[in-house]
């Protein structure tokens, strides 16, 4: 499984962002086009639940995301 970041930008100044993890880039397309047009909701890794509709979305960014593990002090 690989972790890919989708951000939905409203417009220039706000966005929503959040981390998928999916087989491939090909079914992150896949699962973001599926839900075009309808409601999604989850909750982020600061635990804040969202809810959006994706018609009001203009535009819609996927990238793979290689998170980086922060050392203990």
């Amino acid at each position: 499984m690989q972790e890919y970041k989708v951000t939905y930008f409203f417009d220039e100044q706000h966005y929503v962002r959040r981390f998928i993890h999916v087989e491939s880039q090909e079914a992150a397309i896949q699962l973001i086009q599926g839900e075009r047009d309808q409601y999604i909701s989850f909750t982020d890794s600061r635990g804040i639940y969202h809810e959006l509709n994706t018609s009001t979305v203009r535009v819609t960014q996927i990238s793979e995301y290689h998170r980086k593990i922060k050392k203990k002090e």
